[in-house]
């Protein structure tokens, strides 16, 4: 299974904004940050605002943000929405291309095995993929300070649970 190019910016763009938090991201931000095109990026931002995943902001000085927070937004949920559009295999379709559709035995496990894919990320959360993640925000952290805050924080927490 691979997932689409839609799904892999849709992710990366959660995770800027997710570590960006106190900040309005702008899709050329996002782009640089994530090496992608911004005209792409456009059409995934479109859509995770439609899904509710950001919320977008007009104007001179618009931008994005989460539209809900990250602890709230599932993995699995996110992949479903933007991989549900295109069917894993033809006859996932109401087409009639295939000439087997109908009497081959692979859709059932094929449709189980999808399921059991979305379900393994559906209690991954996009606060688990950033948070204390040095490394990823010294890629993401569109703020140098706020690379510092974080680093401190996560310090501290880890420092905490190693006493306890």
């Amino acid at each position: 299974m691979r997932l689409t190019t839609r799904t892999n910016l849709a992710l990366r763009t959660l995770m800027v904004c997710a570590v960006n938090p106190d900040r309005i991201v702008r899709k050329s931000d996002v782009a640089k940050a994530i090496n992608a095109s911004e005209n792409h990026l456009a059409q995934v931002v479109n859509q995770l605002g439609q899904e509710g995943f950001l919320t977008t902001l007009r104007g001179r000085n618009g931008g994005f943000t989460l539209g809900m927070p990250a602890e709230e937004i599932s993995v699995g949920r996110l992949f479903r929405r933007f991989e549900a559009e295109l069917p894993f295999m033809e006859c996932f379709t109401d087409d009639k291309i295939c000439p087997l559709k109908g009497v081959c035995r692979v859709a059932t496990p094929l449709h189980r095995a999808i399921e059991a894919f979305y379900a393994a990320l559906d209690p991954v959360m996009l606060t688990e993929l950033v948070e204390c993640n040095a490394e990823l925000d010294a890629i993401l952290a569109l703020a140098p300070s706020a690379r510092m805050v974080k680093s401190a924080a996560c310090s501290a927490e880890s420092g905490a649970v190693a006493r306890a």
